[in-house]
């Protein structure tokens, strides 16, 4: 059973701040990265459910290769992802980024 998948337009920033990141480092790594963070977010696709919920009804999907986890919810047929987090981060501090873009979620569709 397929599910659509939706982006919230913060994502697009949190990718990209990685990108970042990781271009400055080494030059195609933030390319690598955002190759697998897009792997991993079509790969929930399939089964979104495998992944357990960490906070309220949010599942968190943890990314191969790079310290950073998809934060996602199952909203009817759809898989919202409200965001992508380094691993290191205080737990409360995404905890209150998804709670705000909970409130205000423009979307952007795949």
């Amino acid at each position: 059973m397929n599910y659509s998948l939706s982006f919230l337009n913060a994502v697009e920033d949190d990718s990209f701040e990685a990108f970042l990141w990781y271009e400055k480092k080494s030059m195609g790594l933030g390319e690598e990265f955002l190759r697998i963070f897009y792997a991993c977010a079509g790969d929930l696709q399939k089964n979104p459910l495998v992944y357990t919920k960490v906070y309220k009804d949010f599942r968190r999907r943890l990314l191969k290769r790079f310290p950073y986890a998809i934060y996602y919810r199952i909203e009817k047929r759809t898989i919202v992802i409200y965001g992508l987090f380094h691993c290191a981060r205080n737990p409360v501090t995404f905890e209150t980024a998804l709670g705000d873009r909970q409130k205000n979620k423009p979307l952007k569709r795949l």
